[in-house]
């Protein structure tokens, strides 16, 4: 059996890091920096620069057209949750191995896994973890557990949207980790996002799996 190569970003030595976590295989981080750059600084030409293979390559200016209608409403939700505290975005692509599209070929699972911190009224850390599913209704599958950062609650919500003009469709399972901070000031919310419904035990390991790598101090020495 071979050992799996471990990657270490860059930013595990980030000075001013907060948080820090492991995403499973399957996942990719979207650089919201680069994708709502502030409009004095580089990343806007960066930004310009990337997209002009794209723009040059489409058939016709209706295509173009569409192409920076989809990146501008990408950005305006990626804004969004930026507002609301979300510092970390990641797309996640899995293979659907139970059921088959067809012979030799599989559907695609679609998730979106988010990070965000939420403040909180100072109390003890259990009591902020079992606040942020019952302060709240909706939250299913509540399960309160103790992980090597501290305690933490999960949770599952399902929405339905019956706007026509919505982005999903389908009903939204959301499933949700709780880890409130050593501070006990705020707590971190782990939020992984699916259509998927069907595939919600395996989604809600994979958000258990992430909540287990999280750390509110850095779990390796500066100098390694």
């Amino acid at each position: 059996m071979t050992t799996p190569t471990i990657l270490l970003h860059d930013s595990l030595n980030d000075p001013l890091g907060e948080l820090w976590f492991a995403e499973p295989a399957g996942f990719t981080t979207l650089p919201v920096g680069a994708l709502l750059p502030t409009l004095d600084s580089a990343a806007v030409d960066d930004l310009r620069a990337a997209a002009a293979p794209l723009l040059d390559s489409a058939p016709d200016d209706l295509a173009r057209q569409r192409f920076i209608a989809h990146i501008a409403s990408g950005q305006q939700v990626l804004a969004a949750l930026r507002d609301m505290g979300t510092v970390h975005c990641a797309i996640g692509l899995h293979r659907d191995d139970v059921r088959e599209a067809s012979p030799g070929a599989r559907n695609l699972l679609f998730s979106f896994f988010t990070i965000s911190w939420c403040q909180s009224n100072v109390a003890s850390r259990g009591v902020t973890a079992a606040r942020a599913v019952t302060s709240f209704g909706g939250h299913t599958h509540i399960e309160y557990i103790e992980l090597a950062c501290g305690p933490a609650s999960l949770s599952e919500r399902l929405v339905r949207l019956s706007d026509a003009n919505s982005l999903f469709q389908q009903p939204l399972l959301q499933i949700h980790a709780h880890l409130p901070h050593p501070d006990c000031r705020r707590l971190a919310v782990l939020t992984l996002s699916t259509t998927a419904v069907a595939r919600r035990s395996e989604y809600r390991a994979i958000l258990r799996q992430i909540a287990e790598t999280v750390r509110f101090e850095c779990p390796v020495d500066a100098d390694t």
